[in-house]
């Protein structure tokens, strides 16, 4: 494989606060990840998710969206860190599961997030030939 493989899942214009912000996704949801006080990561991080989880208001699950690592933070763990770190917080709150989705063709993201305990519990496939894998993990 020559040439490193591009783990950027999103368009630069997918990652504005136009794009990002929406009535799921308030500025409160976003989080900011620091290591030694450097910035490593950041992500949303949201109580309903009502494009991908219809259930989502009758659940209690946080939705997951948008993880970041900045390269020189790769190959360290770091979902799995950030993981770790929301189901400690969901355990204080009573929160149940940790939801979020994914592109089903994005195979170095799957990976990553079942390596990290996630399952898919569903995907949805569109008329477009796009199918999105909704992942879960019990708290």
């Amino acid at each position: 494989m020559g040439q490193r493989e591009r783990l950027s899942v999103w368009l630069d214009e997918w990652l504005t606060p136009e794009e990002l912000i929406t009535e799921d996704a308030k500025p409160e949801n976003f989080c900011v990840g620091k290591v030694d006080g450097k910035t490593a990561c950041a992500f949303i991080l949201q109580k309903n998710d009502s494009e991908y989880w219809k259930d989502s208001s009758e659940v209690q699950a946080v939705y997951l969206h948008k993880l970041c690592v900045k390269r020189e933070y790769a190959h360290r763990n770091m979902t799995r860190l950030v993981v770790e770190a929301i189901r400690e917080e969901c355990r204080k709150n009573g929160t149940k599961y940790i939801r979020l989705d994914t592109g089903l063709d994005e195979k170095a993201v799957r990976k990553i997030y079942l390596n990290a305990g996630f399952k898919i519990v569903d995907i949805i496939d569109y008329d477009n030939g796009r199918s999105v894998a909704l992942y879960e993990m019990e708290v």
